[in-house]
C-alpha cells in the first residue's frame, strides 16, 4: 500500500511535469519564431516477485513477474516544423522560408541560433542587430558599392558602411515634346533640390515678361503669353534675374539653367517632291539676325522664275529674278522654274509692306507663300521665336516638260538652341509644366538617416539607397545543424549548440538545405492549440486518477489502523 501510494506521487509529479511543458507551450502561442515542446513519460525501476523459469517436459514455463514504482518524465522533445509567416510591413523583419537559424552574438561573444527575425540597425554603431541587441552575423561587405560578389557564407558581424559622397548639383531631366529637357542648380547642395513650375499667366501687366512666387523650395515661375526669348538661354535668364529680385538677393540653388538633349539641329537636310500633287506644309522658325543659307525651291534647268528675298523691314521685294543689291543676310527664299505652264498670281505682305502681281511658272491652283516679321533695327533683325516662314501648297501641281525630274528642297541652316544670331527649326519647351530637381548634396560623410528603401533580399542581402545609388552592405547567412532538435533553448527564442546538436554549418539562405529568406514578415509560433488542449484534457484526467490512487492507498492503510480497537 505505501508503494502504491508513491507510484501515486510520481504520477502527480509526471503530469504536473507534462502540465508545465503544455502551459510553456500555450503561453507562447504567439511569440515568433517560438518552437513548441512535448513531455513523454517512462516507468520506472521494478521489483522483481519472481523470476522467469524455463519450461520442461514436465511443466511450462514461468514468466517473470515485477512491481513498478510508478512513473517519470522521460523527455521533452522539440517540435522544430516550420511555421506560416505573417506580414509586417517593416523591411528589416525576415523570416526563414525552410531549414537553417539565424546566428546572432552577444557582447561577450557568445554565438546563438534563432528563428525570430526582428532585425534592427543600430544608430549609434551601425551594427545590424536583433530584437535583444545582439549582433546579427553573416558575411559584411568590403565595399558597399561592389556588393559581396564571391565570398564565401560565414560569421561575421554586418556594419552599415556608407561610403563617403561627392558634392553634387541639383538636377533632373524631364521629356517633353519629344526632347529631353535638363534643368541643373549652379550651386553644390540641397538648397538646390527645388520644385519649379512654369505657367502662363494670362492677366499679367503689359510690359511685364515673369513673374515669380516663391515658397520654401517651392517657385512659381508665371510667364505673359504675349512676351517673346530670344531662346532658353535668354529665357532662363530673366527667370534667374526675376528670381533674384524677388529674394532680394541669389538664390541658395545659385542660377538655374536649362538644356535640350537632342539640341534642335537641321542641317543638310532634303525633302523631294516627286511630280504630282502637294499637299503639306514646311515650317522653318528663325531667331533672325545676320547668318548665311537659305531656302530653295529649284530645279537643275535654266534660270526662269520668281526670286524673293527678306530684306531690312520697310524694304520692297525684288522679283522675277532681279537682283538685289543690299540685302539682309537673314537667309532667301528662292523658287525657280524652267519649263512652259500656266501661271498663279500670288500677293506678299511683311509688316505692313505688300507686293503684289507676283508669278510662279508652272504651278497651278492655290499656293502661298508666307512671311511674318516683327521688330527690326540697325544692321540686323529682331528675333522673334514665333517668326516664320510658311511654304502651303495645298491641291498644286508642279508641272514638267518632257521628263520626269523632281523639286528638291534642300534646307541648310545653322542651329544651336538658344543664340540669337542661327537659324534652327521649331521646339516648344511647354509650359504648365513642371521640374523637381533632386539630387544636390554638398558632400561629405553619410549617416544612417540618408539610407532609403533598406531591403533583404530572398539571399539575405542587405541592401539600401544613398546618395543616390543602390548600396550593397552585407549578407545574413543561415546556420544548419544535422539534428537540430538536439539545441539546448536558452530563452530569448535563443538555441545553443550542444554535444548532440553537431557543428553549425554555415551557408547562404536559400542554399545547401536551407530555406530562403522573406523580408517584411516574421514566422509565426508553431504551437498547436487544438492538440494543447488535448493534452492538456488527457493530462488533466491522469493528474486525478493518480489523486485517487492516493486517496484510496490512504483508506486503506486507515481500515489497517482501524484493525487495534
Amino acid at each position: 500500500m505505501v508503494r502504491s501510494m508513491y507510484s501515486g506521487v510520481s504520477g502527480l509529479r509526471s503530469h504536473q511535469q507534462r502540465l508545465d511543458v503544455i502551459g510553456n507551450n500555450v503561453s507562447n502561442a504567439n511569440t515568433y519564431g517560438f518552437k513548441s515542446s512535448r513531455a513523454t513519460f517512462r516507468d520506472m525501476f521494478y521489483q522483481n516477485v519472481r523470476n522467469a523459469a524455463q519450461g520442461t517436459s514436465s511443466r511450462g514455463g514461468i514468466n517473470p513477474s515485477a512491481i513498478g514504482y510508478g512513473a517519470s518524465l522521460s523527455s521533452v522533445d522539440l517540435l522544430m516544423e516550420v511555421s506560416s509567416m505573417t506580414p509586417t510591413g517593416n523591411p528589416l523583419d525576415v523570416a526563414i522560408t525552410g531549414e537553417g537559424f539565424l546566428q546572432v552574438m552577444d557582447n561577450d561573444g557568445n554565438i546563438f541560433y534563432t528563428r525570430a527575425g526582428m532585425l534592427d540597425v543600430d544608430p549609434t554603431t551601425g551594427y545590424l542587430v536583433d530584437g535583444n541587441g545582439y549582433f546579427v552575423l553573416g558575411t559584411q561587405a568590403k565595399d558597399a558599392t561592389v556588393g559581396i560578389v564571391g565570398q564565401e557564407p560565414g560569421t561575421s558581424r554586418i556594419k552599415i558602411e556608407l561610403p563617403t559622397l561627392d558634392a553634387k548639383q541639383a538636377s533632373v531631366t524631364k521629356k517633353i515634346g519629344g526632347n529631353e529637357f535638363t534643368m541643373t542648380a549652379s550651386n553644390v547642395g540641397d538648397a538646390g533640390n527645388a520644385s519649379i513650375n512654369f505657367s502662363l499667366a494670362y492677366d499679367m501687366p503689359a510690359g511685364q515678361d515673369i513673374e515669380v512666387v516663391i515658397s520654401g523650395n517651392n517657385i512659381e515661375v508665371n510667364v505673359n503669353p504675349t512676351a517673346t526669348f530670344s531662346g532658353v538661354d535668354n529665357f532662363m535668364e530673366m527667370v534667374n534675374t526675376a528670381i533674384t529680385d524677388k529674394l532680394g538677393e541669389q538664390h541658395p540653388a545659385g542660377n538655374f539653367t536649362l538644356n535640350m538633349d537632342p539640341p534642335i539641329v537641321m542641317a543638310n537636310m532634303t525633302e523631294t517632291y516627286p511630280n504630282g500633287e502637294i499637299t503639306g506644309e514646311q515650317l522653318i522658325k528663325s531667331d533672325a539676325g545676320p547668318v548665311g543659307g537659305g531656302l530653295t525651291l529649284s530645279e537643275d534647268a535654266a534660270d526662269r522664275g520668281i526670286q524673293f528675298i527678306a530684306k531690312k523691314l520697310g524694304s520692297a521685294f525684288s522679283a522675277n529674278g532681279a537682283a538685289d543689291t543690299n540685302p539682309v543676310q537673314m537667309g532667301a527664299l528662292t523658287i525657280t522654274k524652267n519649263g512652259a505652264g500656266d501661271t498663279a498670281t500670288w500677293d506678299i505682305e511683311v509688316n505692313g509692306y505688300k507686293q503684289t502681281g507676283l508669278t510662279f511658272a508652272a504651278l497651278t491652283g492655290s499656293a502661298g507663300v508666307k512671311l511674318e516679321r516683327t521688330g527690326g533695327g540697325a544692321g540686323g533683325a529682331a528675333a522673334d521665336p514665333n517668326d516664320y516662314f510658311v511654304i502651303s501648297i495645298p491641291k498644286s501641281y508642279f508641272v514638267y516638260d518632257d521628263t520626269t525630274k523632281e523639286y528638291n528642297l534642300p534646307q541648310n541652316p545653322i542651329t544651336d538652341l538658344g543664340t540669337a544670331t542661327k537659324q534652327r527649326p521649331s521646339g516648344n519647351l511647354g509650359l504648365n509644366a513642371g521640374f523637381q530637381l533632386e539630387g544636390g548634396t554638398e558632400g561629405g560623410p553619410q549617416t544612417i538617416m540618408n539610407i532609403t528603401g533598406f531591403g533583404i533580399g530572398a539571399d539575405g542581402t542587405l541592401t539600401g539607397q544613398a546618395g543616390g545609388e543602390r548600396l550593397i552592405f552585407g549578407r545574413i547567412d543561415l546556420a544548419n545543424f544535422d539534428n537540430p532538435k538536439g539545441l539546448q533553448q536558452s530563452g530569448n527564442s535563443y538555441f545553443a549548440e550542444t554535444q548532440n546538436s553537431g557543428k553549425p554549418q554555415y551557408a547562404v539562405p536559400g542554399e545547401d538545405g536551407t530555406g530562403a529568406l522573406k523580408n517584411s514578415a516574421l514566422e509565426m509560433s508553431n504551437v498547436d492549440l487544438a492538440n494543447e488542449f488535448s493534452d492538456m484534457i488527457t493530462t488533466q484526467r491522469g493528474y486525478q486518477a493518480n489523486s485517487r490512487l492516493i486517496t484510496v492507498s490512504d483508506t486503506m492503510l486507515e481500515e489497517l489502523i482501524n484493525l487495534k480497537r
